[in-house]
C-alpha cells in the first residue's frame, strides 16, 4: 500500500472537505457519473442498502430515488445535517468500525473512498461490514487504486510521504494495488465477483486549468474567430470530447490513470 501524509489532515479534516460542496451539487454529479452505472449494476433489486461513509448523502438520495431502501452512515455530523436540510433520508452518526446494526441486517454494503483513510488499514472497518451483511450480500467498495503511473511514481509518492510525515504532518490514506484489496477482503470472507478501476481523467482535471490559464491570450478573440462558439465548432467539441472519454475508459488507460478501484464481492 502507498501511504498519504496531509499536513491538513486533522480531526475536522472531512467537515472542512464537505463543508465546500453542496447536497444538490453532488447529487448532479452522482446522476451523470459512470460510477453510479457501476454501482446500480452491482446492487441486488431488493433489500436493504448502506452507505457506509455517505458524506452528504448523494448517493443514498439517488438509490431511494430509484428504488432502493438505502439509508447512510458517517462520521461528520455536519455532512449529515447539510443532508437533511434538504431531504430527510435515513441517516447517522456512526464508528464504521463498531455499527449499531443488528448483525446480517444489510443486503448490500456501499463504501466509496473510506477504508483507506484508517492508518491502521482496513481491516476492521472490512471486519463490521461483513458482520452486518446478510450472508450471500454484497459489498461494493472502492479505494484509491495504484495505477501504473502511481506505480512508476512509487519511490517518489514514498519520499514525498516521508518528508510530509518529518514535517509534522499526519496520516491522510493508503492507495491500494488490486491484489492487496483483493487480498484484504478475502481474509473478510468476501469473494470478490468484478473489479473495475475508474476515473481516470483526475489528473487531467488537475493539470488542465493551469494550462488554460496560462495559455490564455491577452485579449479574448472575437466569437466569429472561436471555432467551439459556432455550431459547427461545437459539433467538433462534442465530437473530440466523446473520442477522448471512449480513450480513458479504454482497459490500458483505466490500468493506467484510473484514480479508484471498484471492487464488487459477495459474503460467504
Amino acid at each position: 500500500m502507498l501511504a498519504y501524509y496531509s499536513a491538513t489532515a486533522h480531526a475536522d479534516f472531512w467537515t472542512e472537505h464537505w463543508g465546500g460542496h453542496t447536497v444538490e451539487e453532488l447529487l448532479a454529479v452522482a446522476r451523470a457519473s459512470p460510477l453510479t452505472t457501476l454501482i446500480v449494476n452491482a446492487l441486488p433489486p431488493v433489500g436493504v442498502v448502506l452507505e457506509a461513509g455517505c458524506g452528504l448523502g448523494q448517493y443514498v438520495i439517488l438509490l431511494r430515488e430509484r428504488g432502493w431502501r438505502a439509508a447512510g452512515v458517517d462520521g461528520s455530523v455536519e455532512a449529515l445535517a447539510a443532508c437533511r436540510r434538504v431531504i430527510a433520508v435515513p441517516l447517522a452518526a456512526a464508528d464504521l468500525r463498531a455499527l449499531a446494526v443488528r448483525s446480517g441486517a444489510v443486503t448490500a454494503y456501499v463504501s466509496l473512498g473510506v477504508v483507506e483513510h484508517d492508518a491502521e488499514g482496513p481491516d476492521a472497518i472490512l471486519a463490521e461490514a461483513r458482520r452486518v451483511l446478510a450472508p450471500g450480500g454484497t459489498l461494493v467498495i472502492s479505494v484509491p487504486y495504484v495505477n501504473g503511473l502511481r506505480r512508476l511514481g512509487a519511490p517518489w509518492l514514498r519520499r514525498r510521504g516521508r518528508a510530509i510525515a518529518a514535517a509534522g504532518g499526519a496520516f491522510y490514506q493508503y492507495a491500494f494495488s488490486r491484489r492487496e484489496l483483493l487480498a484484504a477482503l478475502g481474509r473478510h470472507g468476501f469473494a470478490p465477483q468484478a473489479t473495475h478501476p475508474y476515473d481516470p481523467a483526475r489528473i487531467l482535471r488537475r493539470a488542465l486549468p493551469r494550462r488554460l490559464i496560462a495559455a490564455r491570450p491577452a485579449a479574448t478573440p472575437p466569437a466569429r474567430a472561436r471555432p467551439s462558439g459556432t455550431p459547427a465548432g461545437r459539433r467538433r467539441l462534442g465530437w473530440a470530447r466523446a473520442l477522448a472519454r471512449r480513450a480513458l475508459y479504454t482497459e490500458p488507460a483505466l490500468r493506467l490513470l484510473g484514480h479508484m478501484l471498484l471492487v464488487v464481492a459477495q459474503r460467504a
